[in-house]
């Protein structure tokens, strides 16, 4: 199989979808994203694709307590720390809420790939790279500078 393109986003050190390598390179990182313990879990090792719908509710998650901590800092914090404390607390929840956002969206890249997605690059005028300004989308415009197109349907959906 030949590698494929893959769009903004991808993480770093794990290998583009087709390529000798890419599912261990995707569990490893996968595993790297959730809490260690998961680790103990083989099923995991042995269902990627599990393992990347963990990963995805876990990074979920830890976007949402980064949102809530940074709403509610001021009222938690404010009478313990001193505003240059507080300025740097919600500093830090900026940053962490940035990277997680990003790692969210690598998770669901990943994720797409395990299930037999494929990334196409796309021009930058066409319709499909203008519409992902407006937000997720699936199909033709899924990602930051690429379409996505479902490989051949398998599985006991396809058979109805």
């Amino acid at each position: 199989m030949v590698a494929g393109y893959v769009p903004t986003g991808w993480p770093d050190g794990v290998h583009p979808p087709g390529s000798e390598g890419f599912e261990q390179t995707a569990v490893g990182w996968l595993l790297d994203v959730v809490p260690p313990d998961y680790r103990l879990h083989g099923v995991l090792v042995r269902h990627p694709i599990a393992l990347a719908t963990l990963a995805a509710h876990h990074v979920a998650a830890c976007i949402e307590g980064a949102r809530k901590g940074y709403r509610c800092a001021r009222a938690e914090l404010g009478k313990d720390l001193p505003p240059s404390g507080l300025v740097a607390v919600l500093a830090a929840y900026k940053t962490e809420g940035e990277r997680l956002v990003a790692t969210g969206k690598a998770v669901d890249l990943v994720s797409r790939a395990l299930r037999g997605e494929t990334f196409v690059p796309q021009l930058a005028g066409s319709r499909d790279a203008r519409s992902l300004g407006a937000g997720t989308h699936r199909g033709p415009a899924a990602g930051p500078g690429a379409a996505t197109h479902r490989g051949p349907a398998t599985g006991p959906a396809a058979a109805r």
